[in-house]
């Protein structure tokens, strides 16, 4: 038989447009790095404070956060979320700087609770919970969510949740700040972005889990 005529089946070769899904480990490295990243200022403005004085808690600061900006261009980032951090670092730095003490450094991380909580109250209220107007988009949920009962809840309860979590926030928030505990501001300021990102993850979760099924495609 010749060769030559004998039909060959053809190499499958990659997509260059397909991309590998990231590994479950890779995306939570990522969030830690995030979180740690995040963080960074606020240590760095804790340690040369408590080690020599408030300008150098400042200038810690100011250098962590440029260190920090210049990380997130590096991995290229977007511009909007790197410019953010930078710049909620310099609103913090301008408090402490104004009122002449540590603890004016968390002054913006102390109202925030307050403003986050009045806003999940009436985003329930008014039937739109907060968590499912940011999040349903992520997590696939159909564009009526509202109308879907599973649905609904789970937006609902995560709100909830949320409204829980910044009410200790903010107790906490004022009870260190009267006292005059940078140390522990700092500690539940760094605390609060682990928190919420567990929040968020949860309700994803929760959110398609609760999805309806969607019928087959004609």
């Amino acid at each position: 038989m010749d060769t030559a005529d004998t039909p060959t089946t053809p190499t499958p070769t990659a997509d260059p447009r397909q991309r590998p899904a990231p590994s479950p480990r890779a995306g939570w490295t990522a969030k830690l790095s995030g979180v740690l990243v995040a963080a960074a200022p606020t240590v760095a403005f804790l340690g040369a404070n408590a080690a020599s004085s408030l300008d150098a808690g400042l200038i810690a600061a100011g250098a962590t956060a440029g260190a920090t900006l210049a990380w997130r261009l590096l991995r290229k980032e977007r511009l909007r979320q790197a410019l953010a951090g930078l710049l909620v670092v310099g609103v913090c730095a301008g408090a402490a700087a104004i009122t002449g003490e540590a603890r004016g450094f968390f002054l913006l991380p102390a109202l925030i609770p307050f403003v986050v909580l009045a806003v999940c109250l009436g985003s329930i209220l008014i039937g739109r919970p907060l968590t499912g107007v940011i999040l349903n988009r992520v997590s696939g949920g159909h564009a009526n969510w509202r109308e879907v009962p599973r649905l609904r809840r789970v937006y609902r309860n995560s709100t909830w949740v949320c409204v829980a979590v910044n009410v200790v926030n903010a107790a906490l928030q004022v009870i260190y700040y009267r006292a005059d505990e940078p140390l522990v501001l700092g500690m539940v300021h760094i605390a609060t972005g682990p928190v919420f990102a567990a929040i968020i993850a949860a309700t994803i979760a929760f959110a398609r889990r609760a999805m309806p099924a969607r019928g087959p495609a004609a």
